[in-house]
């Protein structure tokens, strides 16, 4: 087994990831390995929390014609469906796991509460944090700088759906740049949607790490934890 390069870790999910080939929805495949590896990483003695996306049920952008704090609420409430199912999956595998929601819904979920949630993770628990921040205007790239921050994480790993930090979006631009290494204070400047602004200046202030890298099956979760160079080193 990999030794683990960090004691307690913050994956970011988007949810995108999740939906596999199919573009919408949960894959079960996916979502099958994906918690395989993750098994894998706490079996390591790593501290896993976990902040995932909804952008594979909705997203409040798509909705023009809504209001906006109604199309975020809506938002938040797909994360708490994946966050559900990431739970379950992860129990199926024998993996003790606590899913906590910004927004309460104490019938199947605690709320979030800092103290409670660390208590977890020290004893060996996968923290979800799902629900955003619990409030619109906010993304869960914020909730996961937020969270990684009051959690004193080591390192935010963000799990997506591309490779790491391009100039251009690589999916239309066929010669977009990618960066090894990069500061929060470049992607601000540059504009990169690399992640929100918001999430960006969070972590540039309190000085926490990222690595951005391609999910895929899961497998680069185990990497990343490992402290292989994936994706692009985000530091300030």
């Amino acid at each position: 087994m990999p030794k683990a390069k960090y004691k307690r870790v913050l994956l970011k999910l988007s949810g995108e990831a999740l939906s596999g080939a199919n573009g919408f929805g949960i894959d079960a495949d996916t979502l099958g390995k994906v918690c395989d590896n993750i098994k894998t990483v706490a079996d390591m003695g790593v501290e896993v929390a976990i902040v995932v996306g909804g952008g594979n049920f909705w997203r409040g952008r798509q909705a023009h014609q809504m209001e906006r704090t109604t199309a975020d609420y809506m938002g938040m409430l797909a994360t708490i469906m994946n966050g559900q199912a990431l739970q379950d999956a992860l129990e199926v595998r024998g993996v003790d796991t606590r899913l906590q929601t910004s927004i309460e819904m104490r019938q199947i979920a605690e709320p979030y509460i800092r103290r409670k949630a660390v208590r977890h993770l020290e004893k060996g628990r996968v923290v979800i944090f799902a629900g955003g921040t619990g409030n619109p205007f906010f993304s869960t790239d914020t909730c996961a700088a937020l969270r990684a921050t009051e959690i004193n994480a080591e390192i935010i790993l963000f799990g997506k759906t591309i490779d790491g930090v391009y100039d251009d979006d690589p999916k239309t631009n066929p010669n977009a740049k990618k960066f090894e290494e990069i500061s929060y204070t470049e992607i601000l400047k540059n504009n990169l949607k690399v992640m929100d602004s918001t999430a960006a200046s969070l972590c540039r202030d309190n000085q926490m790490p990222t690595m951005i890298f391609e999910l895929g099956n899961g497998e680069n979760i185990i990497k990343a934890v490992s402290g292989e160079h994936i994706g692009t080193d985000v530091k300030e």
